[in-house]
């Protein structure tokens, strides 16, 4: 289909998730407006439910986003300052039909951005923003006389009731533990949270601030755990937990202040998950520990092994029969919460597990890494298939397969390289049977990929 193009709209911000941009340059009020608009038809749904987080811009985003689908006649159910989660639990529990997070997760302060998520059968699925792209930047709506209502309401009780419905608050133990909500939307519901508990929560930036003056909304950065690192250890706490902007994402760290790897939290809550399920799915992407399958096989559940992205581990539980899954970024999705993320379900459940368990944080976890794995190396290059294309050939003698990017696997050692889907960047995974093997190809493919690069 042909059409004229609107140069006013920066379509970098449509992306294969969601819709992401700096405001005001790339993502405006204007803009806004003909996203609601789109997604009104899009949806054709009678109800849409829409959230914001505390970021400085949300208001007038979400204002304008409102009046576009209500000018659609569209009905508008204003659910106010909510986690992203909460759009996913009254779109997947009630009659809603569709419903818009206005949050850009754990991006830097002058970001903003639109989570679209429309209810499909028995689950929710979240809309990319590739799928809206083209009805925004044609902008040719018809006028409605008819148009849509705004109510405001209160789930918040609801939303409680419903993440305390996973566990048995009764085995919870009196932990202290430090919780940073990093000026985000963490900070308004834990403290709900807390009231139903024994636990004892020392708060650090709860105060919701869209300047995250404390530390970037982003917890895999080094920065972002320096300082609950160092109050878990002042304050003798049992462990602690960190959150990203909008609170879909969560982080363990131990009694001594370490960072855990998330695909080791992950193994936490599968052997949780697959105790009171047994045989069934577990979704984890490729880029987690080969311990991830290892371990969901020894305690007899089928492994799903999936792309990178939430979305990729949404849908591999629900084509699977799986129960959960979860991902390296710290997104963890449940079959019971419409197979959709949620870091305060993953933190409940973490509650329990660590009660029962009777041993430190650390102690607990101990067992599920027994291999050397690196953090993920990003690389800015210009051509990246020129790059895979080496790398294949290189290691054209081990096991290969493409299911996102290249992953190859030795007996003694593995790696992925993949091309980031939005950032002109390849990101390369790595994991050995021991620390010296891993510097050792470590070193290897850095230097091989700065060599095919210049």
């Amino acid at each position: 289909m042909k059409y004229k193009k609107n140069k006013e709209i920066n379509l970098s911000i449509f992306r294969s998730y969601d819709i992401r941009g700096i405001y005001p340059s790339k993502l405006d009020e204007k803009v806004a407006y003909k996203i609601g608009r789109a997604f009104a038809i899009f949806a054709k749904a009678k109800k849409v439910a829409v959230g914001r987080d505390m970021r400085l811009s949300s208001p007038v985003l979400s204002e304008a986003l409102i009046k576009g689908i209500t000018d659609q006649g569209v009905d508008v159910y204003d659910i106010g300052q909510v986690p992203v989660e909460c759009v996913y639990f009254i779109v997947g529990g009630y009659d809603y039909g569709a419903g818009v997070a206005i949050t850009a997760s754990h991006n830097p302060k002058e970001y903003n951005g639109f989570k679209l998520v429309k209810r499909e059968g028995r689950t929710v699925r979240v809309v990319p923003g590739e799928e809206i792209k083209e009805m925004v930047e044609i902008g040719n709506f018809s006028d409605n006389k008819n148009k849509g209502e705004i109510r405001r309401i209160d789930i918040w009780q609801n939303f409680l009731n419903h993440i305390f419905s996973f566990i048995d608050a009764k085995k919870i133990k009196p932990f202290k533990i430090i919780i940073d909500a990093g000026n985000g939307m963490a900070g308004k519901a834990i403290p709900m949270i807390e009231k139903k508990l024994p636990i004892k929560i020392i708060p650090l930036n709860f105060n919701l601030d869209g300047n995250f003056p404390a530390h970037p909304p982003n917890p895999l950065l080094k920065e972002s755990t320096v300082q609950i690192s160092r109050e878990i250890k002042s304050q003798n706490a049992d462990f602690g937990v960190i959150f990203d902007g909008d609170a879909d994402r969560i982080f363990l760290l131990d009694e001594k202040g370490e960072f855990i790897r998330a695909d080791i939290t992950l193994l936490l809550l599968a052997k949780y998950f697959l105790k009171k399920y047994p045989g069934k799915g577990v979704a984890y992407n490729l880029i987690c520990s080969k311990a991830v399958p290892e371990f969901i096989k020894e305690w007899g559940g089928k492994p799903i092994r999936t792309k990178v992205g939430f979305v990729n581990v949404q849908r591999g539980i629900l084509e699977n029969n799986g129960i959960m899954g979860g991902e390296l970024s710290g997104h963890y999705s449940f079959k019971d919460n419409f197979y959709l993320d949620s870091g305060f379900i993953s933190f409940l459940v973490l509650l329990e597990i660590i009660s029962e368990s009777e041993r430190k944080v650390s102690e607990l976890v101990k067992d599920f890494s027994p291999y050397a794995k690196a953090a993920e190396i990003n690389f800015e290059v210009s051509d990246k298939e020129k790059i895979l294309k080496k790398i294949r050939k290189k290691y054209s003698n081990g096991k290969q397969d493409f299911l996102d990017g290249i992953t190859v696997e030795y007996s003694d050692w593995w790696f992925n390289i993949r091309p980031s889907q939005t950032e002109p960047f390849l990101r390369l995974t790595i994991e050995a049977k021991t620390q010296p093997l891993l510097e050792e190809k470590k070193n290897e493919l850095v230097g091989l990929i700065g060599k095919i690069e210049r």
